[in-house]
Parts: C-alpha cells; sequence; structure tokens
C-alpha cells in the first residue's frame, strides 16, 4: 500500500446525501412507535436491499401487499414518494467533494441504489456530475458488500485498492472494502472525513 490515496470513492446515501424513510414517513404515520415498527417490519432492510441488487419495484411492491395488503398505500409509497426521503445534500461532506474536485484528485461513487430511483437523485443532485464514475448497486445486480461489486469499480475506472480510499458509513461496507485492500473511512461525519483526507495530504489543512 502507498503511504497515501490518490484516488476518492464515495458512498453516497448517508454520506453526500441524506436519505431516511422517517423523512417521509413521519409525515405518513405521526405515531412514531408505530412508523420505527412499519419501517423494521415491512419494509425493513431485507426487503430494500433486494431492491438495490436489482430486483424491480413492481415485483418488490407487489411481494409485500401480498403479506400486508392493509398496507398497500404505505407500501407504494416507499417508491412512490421516493425523493421524499432524501431531505438534501449533506453540505459539509459536499464541501469535501467539492474541495477535492478543485484540486483534481478522482472522485467516484459506488452506492447500494435501485436503478429505478437513481434518475430521481441525478435529477435533483448536481454534484453527481463531479465524478469521473458511479456504480449504482441496482444497474449491476450486485450490492456493497459483496466484493464483486468492488472488483468491478476498480475494472471499470482502472483503480488500484492499495491506491483508492473508500467512504462508507455502514460498517461491513467498510470491511469489505479494507479486505481487498482499499484504505477507508467508517463514515461517522464530515469533520471527521475532512479531518482523515487532511492527514493523508489529501486537503490542505483549513
Amino acid at each position: 500500500m502507498n503511504d497515501a490515496p490518490s484516488s476518492v470513492v464515495f458512498d453516497l446515501g448517508g454520506v453526500l446525501i441524506d436519505w431516511d424513510p422517517r423523512h417521509l414517513y413521519r409525515d405518513l404515520i405521526p405515531n412514531e412507535a408505530e412508523m420505527e415498527k412499519f419501517l423494521d417490519d415491512v419494509v425493513g432492510q431485507p426487503w430494500n436491499r433486494q431492491q438495490d441488487a436489482g430486483r424491480s419495484i413492481a415485483e418488490a411492491n407487489a411481494e409485500l401487499i401480498a403479506k400486508h395488503p392493509d398496507k398497500k398505500d404505505l407500501i407504494e409509497a416507499y417508491y412512490g414518494e421516493f425523493d421524499r426521503m432524501m431531505k438534501g445534500s449533506i453540505g459539509g461532506t459536499f464541501e469535501v467533494l467539492q474541495a477535492l474536485a478543485d484540486i483534481n484528485v478522482p472522485i467516484y461513487a459506488l452506492s447500494n441504489w435501485s436503478a429505478e430511483t437513481w434518475p430521481l437523485a441525478q435529477a435533483r443532485f448536481g454534484f453527481l456530475k463531479l465524478f469521473k464514475g458511479v456504480v449504482i448497486s441496482g444497474q449491476e445486480g450486485i450490492r456493497k458488500p459483496d466484493p464483486a461489486i468492488f472488483d468491478l469499480l476498480c475494472d471499470r475506472f482502472e483503480l488500484e485498492a492499495d491506491e483508492t480510499l473508500f467512504i462508507d458509513d455502514h460498517r461491513p461496507n467498510v470491511e469489505a472494502a479494507e479486505k481487498l485492500g482499499f484504505y477507508t473511512v467508517l463514515f461517522s461525519g464530515p469533520s471527521q472525513l475532512r479531518g482523515r483526507l487532511t492527514g493523508w495530504g489529501l486537503l490542505p489543512p483549513r
């Protein structure tokens, strides 16, 4: 491994985009406990992850509505009102991204995201144009932390893991990248990220 990474790969949701189903469902299910139960028991991660791996929204909705017909409208809102789950960009991380772009550090994105909702993010967040390349799990049919999606990223954009920094807010994804030789940051906030990048010499001290 080199002394410092030369390229940077960002996760999107939770790192650059404030995505959270609660931004939508607090309006649809005013009772907090009922909302959390719905998010855990009905539209929880086991279901959502399959769309990130390429399953269609139509198939996903049909599966859940068959199990929970009384919650049809709430289930359909998950993807039908997906834009309301994206509160906005995470400003401090966007500033880091822009700072890297300004000094021509190669920047990429690797995100678990449904292929069908990805155009919503593209239309809304202009900063996505700063990336030299983007890999979206739903378009590829594989998702993090599967090592295959990291290999695809490196092959497609001619990256070397031991020269590349991967930033993500989910520990299993970070651990998978570490095993493949990437530099990694388990994201906890923009200030933490900027500090790590400064330590590697990728950004100047403020």
